[in-house]
C-alpha cells in the first residue's frame, strides 16, 4: 500500500452505506466501523470544500429498474424491509453532498455521477463503502476506465466474504489505483490542502 498524492479536486465517493447494508455482518471491519471511518473522511473533505458523494443502491418494488441479465443468484423477488436503502444518519444531512442512486453494482453505470464529478473539475476519487468486492470494486473499475485517479481507503470498506475482500484489496485494487488507511488519506489530505 502506498499513496503518492491527492489531486486539488478530489472527491470522496461513499458506496452503499445505507441502513440495510450497514446492518449486515461484514469482515474484516463491521458496518459501524466502516461508517465511522467514512464519517471521518467525509468531515475532512467537507472542511476542505471538496465534494462528498453518497451513493445508495435501491430498486422499485417490482424490480423493473434492476439489471435484467440472467445470473445464478437473482435479487428479484427478495423482500427488502422499509428504509433499507436510506443512507445512514451519520453521513446524512449535509446540503452540499451529491446524492446518487444506482440500480446495479457500479456508481457510474446508469447514473449521472461522471457528469457531476466532471462539472466540479474532479480528477481523483477516494472510495469507501460496502461491499468491497461488489459496489466498491465495480465503481473503482469504472472510475479507472473513465480516467480518474483512484484511491481506496481499505480500512473504510468491508465485505460479507472475507476472501472476496482480500482478493479485491490484494489483487484488483493495485491495478486500479493506490490504497491506504483512513489515517494515511487524512494525513495526505491535510498536507495537500492544508
Amino acid at each position: 500500500m502506498s499513496l503518492s498524492t491527492l489531486d486539488p479536486r478530489t472527491a470522496l465517493v461513499v458506496i452503499d452505506l445505507q441502513q440495510g447494508i450497514v446492518a449486515m455482518p461484514t469482515q474484516p471491519h463491521t458496518g459501524p466501523e466502516v461508517v465511522a471511518r467514512a464519517v471521518e473522511l467525509a468531515d475532512a473533505f467537507r472542511a476542505q470544500d471538496l465534494p462528498v458523494v453518497l451513493v445508495r443502491v435501491s430498486f422499485a418494488a417490482d424490480f423493473a429498474d434492476a439489471v435484467p441479465g440472467r445470473t445464478e443468484r437473482q435479487a428479484r423477488g427478495l423482500a427488502f424491509p422499509e428504509g433499507w436503502d436510506v443512507v445512514v444518519d451519520e453521513l446524512s444531512g449535509h446540503d452540499g453532498d451529491i446524492h446518487v442512486t444506482k440500480h446495479n453494482w457500479s456508481a457510474f453505470h446508469g447514473t449521472g455521477l461522471d457528469d457531476q464529478l466532471r462539472r466540479r473539475g474532479v480528477t481523483q476519487i477516494v472510495l469507501t463503502g460496502i461491499a468491497t468486492s461488489v459496489g466498491v470494486e465495480s465503481t473503482a473499475r469504472d472510475a479507472y476506465a473513465h480516467g480518474y485517479h483512484v484511491t481506496l481507503a481499505t480500512d473504510a470498506m468491508a465485505d460479507a466474504d472475507p476472501e472476496a475482500h482480500r482478493g479485491s484489496v490484494e489483487r484488483i485494487f493495485p491495478r486500479l489505483g493506490e490504497s491506504g488507511s483512513t489515517a494515511e488519506i487524512l494525513e495526505l489530505l491535510a498536507k495537500t490542502h492544508g
